[in-house]
C-alpha cells in the first residue's frame, strides 16, 4: 500500500496515476468527489448528476494525465485541475438546452405540488420522483398536452394548434392535467 494521497507531492502523484496505481488512484478520486458532489447540488443538480460530472471530469483528468497533457505548478494544482474540469463540464449542462427544459418542468411541478425553498435537497428529489412517477402514469392525452407545453415549451396557443383543440380548451385541459397529477402524488404519499 502507498502513501496516503494527500502526503504524497504533485509529482508522486502524478507518477502514481500515470502508472495505475489503483490505491492512489481510488483515493485520488474519493478525497476530491465532495468537493465535486457539493458544487452540483448547490447548482440544481442531483446526487445522479454529481457523479455522472466527476466520472466525466475524473476521466479527462486521467486521460490527460497519461498523455502529459497537464503538468502541476504548484502542490494543489491537480486538486483545482479536476474541480476545474467538473465546473465546467457542469455548466456545459446547465446551459444545455434539455437540461433547461426538463428542469423548467420539474421546478414547476414541484411549485405545483408543493414544495418550499426551505425542504431539504432529499425532499425535493423523493416529491420529484414521486411527480415523475404519476406523470408516466397519466393517460396519454394528459402526458401529450402537459411534455407540448414543459418540455417542447411551445405556447398554449401552439398546443391548441397541434392538438387541433381551442386555446381556451388547451388551457382548461392543462389545468385538469396538473390537477389529476397532483392528485395522483398527494395520493402516493
Amino acid at each position: 500500500m502507498g502513501k496516503s494521497v494527500q502526503y504524497l507531492n504533485q509529482l508522486e502523484l502524478i507518477n502514481a496515476i500515470k502508472s495505475n496505481d489503483s490505491y492512489t488512484l481510488e483515493r485520488f478520486y474519493n478525497d476530491n468527489y465532495k468537493k465535486i458532489e457539493l458544487l452540483v447540488l448547490k447548482n440544481n443538480g442531483s446526487l445522479e448528476h454529481a457523479k455522472d460530472v466527476y466520472q466525466d471530469a475524473f476521466i479527462t483528468v486521467w486521460t490527460h494525465i497519461k498523455s502529459n497533457k497537464f503538468t502541476p505548478k504548484n502542490e494543489t494544482a491537480l486538486e483545482g485541475y479536476i474541480y476545474r474540469i467538473a465546473k465546467n463540464k457542469w455548466i456545459d449542462i446547465l446551459r444545455s438546452k434539455s437540461f433547461k427544459n426538463s428542469n423548467t418542468l420539474n421546478y414547476e411541478i414541484l411549485e405545483f405540488v408543493g414544495s418550499d425553498d426551505s425542504e431539504s435537497n432529499d425532499l425535493k428529489n423523493n416529491k420529484l420522483k414521486l411527480t415523475m412517477l404519476a406523470f408516466k402514469n397519466l393517460g396519454q392525452p394528459c402526458k401529450e398536452l402537459l411534455n407540448i407545453f414543459y418540455f417542447e415549451k411551445k405556447s398554449l396557443k401552439d398546443v391548441a394548434s397541434k392538438l387541433k383543440i381551442k386555446e381556451s380548451t388547451a388551457r382548461n385541459k392543462k389545468y385538469r392535467c396538473m390537477e389529476k397529477l397532483r392528485a395522483m402524488v398527494l395520493a402516493s404519499k
